[in-house]
């Protein structure tokens, strides 16, 4: 007895279906799910993450405003905390407390960190160090923004802060490192231009040690120039409209493929 032609095909009777009406794709159908899958996922697991970033942002959020509610810390108290830390890397977690110091600069020597951005504009902040007073441990102060001239090769001149006895009150903070480059990268001269606030080899470069903080007073004395503060690069609003972007895209894009099969499926079914 011959084998129907009807057993290895789908037929359709009365609009109802018959058989594997995938049965013809074969290796194109397990790649398509896969793709499907694996793109869906992945765009799902994005959106997560952004989710899980603004939650971390958040946190920080209420712990820079906690610090910032804080009385000022004695340089004697920011030197017990930098100690207390595991790893002396970790000072960028005393971004935000308060310090007050009474200092001196050490030198007229002004550094400029390099690719910075403020309002639109890219320039760079411009450190001085002071030696605080009466122990002459070392910090590096934040004096503003400054924006830079088309020609890279001309470096601005801002006046160093002239010598004497200055009280000095504001936050301190540790520039996160550049993730393509974290090294100083010092040029010659004076201004210096530098890449990173790469601590040590800041002192280094130097010749003598530096606290692993920055200080941004609240007013700098004899300086007019704008000072940013930026802990949190990006908010935890931005993470949450990422995410829901991330979110949209899986939906769209889970859409799309669906309609791609559903579109395929019924072509296949009237060919049979």
């Amino acid at each position: 007895m011959n084998t129907s032609s009807s057993t290895k095909t789908n037929l359709t009777i009365r609009g109802a279906v018959t058989g594997n009406p995938f049965a013809g794709l074969g290796w194109a159908t397990l790649i398509f799910i896969l793709i499907t899958v694996s793109v869906f996922s992945v765009l799902v697991k994005l959106g997560l993450w952004q989710l899980e970033r603004a939650q971390y942002k958040q946190a920080w959020e209420q712990t820079l405003l906690a610090r910032q509610s804080q009385p000022a810390l004695s340089v004697e108290q920011l030197q017990n905390t930098i100690q207390a830390l595991p790893n002396q890397d970790q000072a960028a977690s005393l971004t935000g407390y308060r310090l007050a110091i009474s200092a001196s600069p050490v030198t007229n020597s002004i550094l400029l960190l390099d690719n910075q951005v403020f309002e639109g504009q890219v320039g760079y902040l411009v450190y001085q160090v002071f030696s605080i007073q009466p122990e002459s441990t070392k910090i590096v102060v934040e004096l503003g923004f400054i924006g830079a001239d088309k020609d890279r090769r001309v470096l601005p001149q801002i006046p160093a802060i002239p010598a004497g006895d200055y009280t000095l009150i504001g936050r301190v903070y540790q520039k996160q490192a550049n993730p393509l480059s974290e090294h100083l990268l010092a040029e010659s001269g004076n201004p210096t231009r530098i890449q990173n606030l790469a601590m040590n080899e800041l002192a280094e470069h130097l010749g003598y040690p530096v606290l692993p903080v920055v200080l941004q007073p609240d007013n700098v004395p004899h300086s007019t120039l704008p000072q940013p503060w930026h802990p949190i690069p990006l908010s935890a609003q931005k993470h949450q409209g990422y995410a829901l972007q991330w979110f949209t895209m899986a939906a769209v894009f889970l859409g799309l493929m669906t309609w791609l099969a559903i579109k395929n499926w019924r072509q296949l079914t009237h060919k049979q």
